[in-house]
This record gives C-alpha cells, sequence and structure tokens, in this order.
C-alpha cells in the first residue's frame, strides 16, 4: 500500500501577503471600484475571492459587488466522472459592462477556467474578464493564463497543490500532495 506524502508548502501569513500583493496589483491596474465584481469559483475559489474582494475593499475604501460560481455543468469530463456535486452560483442581476475578477485557488491544465468562462457566459457579456490565481502551477492544456497570481509553483509528477481553509476565518494554507 501506497500512503500519500503531504507537506506545506506555504502558511497562512504568506498567503495573506500574496492575496494582499495581488489585490494592489488589480487597485493598480483598474481606474477604480466602478463596475467591478469579484467571482469565487466554487470551491476554494469562493474563499479565495472573498479574501481578494476585502484587500480590494480595503484598498480603495469601498464596497465591491462579490459572487460565487459553479462550473459543474460545464465540465468537459462529464462522461468520465460521476455527476459533480451542483453548489449555487451567486452573481449579481447583471454581470453586463462589468470587469470580472473570476478566481481560483490553483490553476493547472486551464480546463476549470475554461468551464468558469462557459459557465459565467450563461448570465450575460461582461466588458472584460480578469484571471486571479492563488497558485499557477503550469502545465496547460488550453491557451489560458492567470492575470494575477500569487505564486507560481513547479510540481513533478502526481504532486497536486491543496488549499486548505483553517479554523480561523480567512486562514489558509497550502499543502502539496504527492505519492
Amino acid at each position: 500500500m501506497i500512503v500519500a506524502s503531504s507537506r506545506v508548502l506555504v502558511d497562512s501569513r504568506t498567503i495573506r501577503d500574496d492575496l494582499a500583493r495581488m489585490a494592489r496589483e488589480i487597485a493598480g491596474d483598474l481606474p477604480g471600484p466602478e463596475d467591478v465584481l469579484v467571482v469565487g469559483i466554487h470551491h476554494q475559489g469562493v474563499r479565495i475571492g472573498a479574501q481578494l474582494q476585502r484587500a480590494l475593499e480595503t484598498i480603495w475604501g469601498a464596497e465591491i459587488a462579490g459572487g460565487t460560481l459553479d462550473i459543474g455543468l460545464h465540465r468537459d469530463d462529464l462522461d468520465q466522472k460521476p455527476v459533480p456535486r451542483l453548489r449555487p452560483t451567486m452573481l449579481p442581476l447583471t454581470i453586463r459592462d462589468q470587469t470580472v475578477i473570476l478566481v481560483d485557488d490553483v490553476i493547472h491544465t486551464g480546463r476549470t477556467i475554461r468551464a468558469a468562462l462557459d459557465s459565467l457566459h450563461d448570465f450575460g457579456r461582461p466588458r472584460r474578464v480578469l484571471l486571479a490565481a492563488l497558485f499557477d502551477r503550469g502545465q496547460r492544456c488550453l491557451p489560458i493564463a492567470p492575470d494575477y497570481v500569487g505564486r507560481q509553483i513547479d510540481l513533478k509528477g502526481e504532486e497536486r497543490i491543496r488549499v486548505v481553509a483553517l479554523e480561523n476565518p480567512g486562514c489558509f494554507e497550502a499543502r502539496i500532495d504527492g505519492a
């Protein structure tokens, strides 16, 4: 029997610092909080997105809209896996003419983001979509890249990054799981 190993990649303080830096970069690139919508992809992207939204609100001194997005029905592997557990998508009445900051914890092949874009467009046509990912582990299968990234991580073989929500609200750690 092979026992999978797990080790801490990044601690909570480092993740908080990375999210703060990403928020500063986003705020520096956009003219202001008007028409900005932060949308987290279920599961961990929702939690990361909420943290990023709060950091942007602190920088801009204004509230900005947030939302959640389920991609379950837009996955390209529905014929290969059991039907995914669907979670609620919660968006404002319209995303038309919004700058949507799409947030996920880890970008790898790009397939999750492709599904997220398909799902997002079911709700309208935003003016612009920007992608923020806490970790970019490379190895794309699709021509999709984040606009904002916390850390670039190169992994070997079957290693995976797992972002774990800790007991304290808004605190995370990232682990590398591998065989």
